[in-house]
């Protein structure tokens, strides 16, 4: 066991500068003043690759921060936050805050829609609130997250535009019309709360959520509370076509009443699907064989 440091004082904000094609770092000084004329008392610590705001919270917690900004988008916020866990579990709930400059956080639309000014003003006014943090198991380790974990139809356009990066903003328009192409749907048998679900019909779209909202504007699941100490469950079993004609009423929260749209609420799941999936956690793109979900009541605190 490492021996902690005394607690800091000072919020360490995690920049990833390249977030937004670079947006961010352009951005990064002004906000900073802003901060400092405010009385903020901060540090700063820049990513350098894929994976460094993990290494980069979890050395921070360790030498006493407490409280922390994730300045950058969603794989931002999902690396700082498994940089956090599963020690913070140990100690008091640390806190996170979100500066999405240049780019888009769907967690934070679930609180506001003004993005980086609203979340700047609650980094000023010390606002916070208590947040679930879910823990995925999986055959190779554990993975943490506060917004969405997707399988079936996101998780396949998710896992198909990462192939086409080099095309920028068309790499998603390529590859929902691929994975449209290609539509399967694949049953997977859940447990929630140690009960087998009655039926596991054919599924196009299967996501776990702890928020609202997903992709910046698209509210796949409107019943979800970051609070509530429940995993949001919505399971989509359309065809193409049904699935085509109804997809955007995602953007409202509306797709839920659809007829083969199934919802439910779960504080543990298992699941044995017998090999690796595709899937997207906070916008990051992995392939694991899931074991098991499980919320963490309030792990977390969020200044929103």
């Amino acid at each position: 066991m490492f021996a902690y440091h005394t607690m800091k004082d000072s919020i360490l904000a995690i920049v990833n500068p390249a977030a937004g094609f670079g947006k961010a770092a352009k951005l990064l000084g002004p906000t900073m003043d802003r901060l400092r004329a405010s009385g903020v008392k901060f540090d700063v610590a820049e990513t350098k690759h894929s994976g460094h705001a993990t290494e980069l919270a979890r050395e921070a917690y360790k030498q006493g921060y407490r409280r922390f900004i994730a300045v950058g988008g969603d794989g931002t916020s999902f690396e700082t936050v498994n940089g956090l866990f599963p020690e913070a579990l140990n100690d008091a709930p640390p806190t996170l805050g979100f500066l999405p400059l240049g780019t888009g956080n769907s967690f934070l639309r679930d609180f506001t829609k003004d993005g980086a000014d609203f979340a700047l003003q609650a980094i000023i006014e010390n606002r916070s609130r208590p947040c679930d943090v879910i823990r995925l198991k999986h055959k190779a380790g554990e993975v943490y997250y506060i917004n969405i974990l997707s399988l079936g139809f996101v998780a396949d356009v998710c896992t198909l535009a990462s192939k086409f990066k080099r095309l920028g903003a068309a790499s998603y328009g390529l590859a929902v019309v691929l994975t449209l192409a290609r539509f399967h749907k694949r049953v997977f048998p859940l447990k929630l709360n140690g009960q087998s679900l009655a039926d596991s019909p054919s599924t196009a779209l299967l996501i776990f959520n702890n928020s609202k909202f997903t992709g910046g504007n698209m509210m796949l699941a409107p019943n979800a509370d970051t609070a509530s100490g429940q995993i949001e469950i919505v399971r989509w079993s359309a065809d193409r076509f049904d699935f085509i004609k109804n997809f955007p009423k995602c953007y409202d929260g509306s797709h839920i009443h659809h007829p083969l749209i199934w919802t439910g609420q779960a504080k543990q799941i298992e699941m044995n699907f017998g090999e690796p999936m595709d899937i997207m956690v906070d916008g990051e793109v992995m392939t694991v064989e899931m074991e098991s979900l499980e919320v963490l009541p309030s792990a977390l605190n969020v200044m929103v």
